[in-house]
């Protein structure tokens, strides 16, 4: 069973900032840090960007480098401890695409994720046979068994939605061509949408449907995404920053700065604005599953 909003990449992420702080503070580039510490320039960047997990021992070599006081030093090494702890997806480690276990780290953690999708439906609320057919198209020199591991994490994945506690909200828009585009035939699609209505029905849930005629939005502009929100601390601080993710067809791109998720947020404010009411969506939405089901 899923975990709750546990697992190593939240401590890799908060660790990997305050010791790049500290190197700021410290006024090492990259190049010196590594050179100091007779490491590689990647691996710093990696550790700075909560790609990788460490150990308690290389924390405190690199506080010694920067010139850490003791407190944080050892508060920082506790830390380190914590980006050992293994999340429920990596069972699956070896089907992940590379870099793509940050992202799931990072679902399980939010408290609310903003998501604009103009092709397919999004993967959280995808069904088994939809699912399928996308993995399967991506990722054609795979065999069967493998496919279906692949569609089994996508499947598990969204049990985060129905958690006791605290499910992430999730609020999504579609573009029009998301529903008229018969991925798997008409008879997969008439089932997906037919699962869309019913998880629109959760009350974290919310879908709307950006129709044809809105026009040119921001969201044409930008292409797919997700904002991804932490909960907040006692302190009514975010635990941490919003994110930016982007699926990529080569890569993934992840965007913390504030004025990337600003530009973001402006880019799904605009084009929530523009789609339909959630009953309108719904209207859309059980119109086009009948256009499939007469089909």
């Amino acid at each position: 069973m899923p975990e709750g909003p546990t697992g190593s990449t939240v401590p890799r992420r908060q660790l990997g900032r305050y010791l790049r702080e500290l190197r700021g503070q410290a006024r090492l580039t990259v190049r010196a840090a590594a050179r100091k510490l007779e490491w590689s320039e990647p691996k710093i960047w990696r550790i700075e960007t909560g790609q990788t997990s460490l150990r308690s021992l290389d924390v405190e070599a690199m506080c010694k480098i920067y010139g850490a006081p003791a407190d944080l030093t050892e508060a920082l090494m506790g830390l380190a401890k914590e980006t050992k702890a293994r999340g429920w997806w990596h069972s699956y480690g070896d089907v992940i695409p590379e870099g793509f276990d940050l992202y799931i780290g990072l679902e399980e953690a939010a408290s609310s994720l903003s998501w604009y999708e103009a092709d397919l439906i999004p993967g959280l609320i995808q069904t088994e046979a939809y699912a399928h057919t996308v993995i399967r198209t991506h990722n054609p020199r795979e065999d069967a068994e493998e496919i279906e591991r692949r569609v089994h994490l996508r499947i598990a994945r969204q049990g985060l939605l129905t958690r006791v506690t605290d499910p992430p909200k999730l609020d999504v828009v579609l573009s029009e061509g998301v529903l008229r585009r018969p991925i798997g035939g008409k008879n997969v699609m008439a089932e997906q949408l037919r699962h869309l209505l019913e998880m629109s029905e959760l009350p974290n849930v919310t879908v709307r449907v950006v129709p044809f005629e809105a026009g040119l939005h921001l969201g044409v502009l930008s292409g797919p995404f997700i904002i991804l929100r932490f909960p907040l601390n006692a302190d009514g601080v975010e635990t941490e920053p919003p994110t930016v993710y982007s699926d990529g067809y080569t890569g993934d791109l992840y965007l913390d700065k504030a004025n990337e998720v600003e530009a973001y947020d402006a880019a799904f404010t605009d084009t929530w604005d523009k789609a339909l009411t959630e009953q309108a969506s719904r209207r859309l939405i059980t119109e086009q599953v009948g256009s499939y089901e007469q089909g």
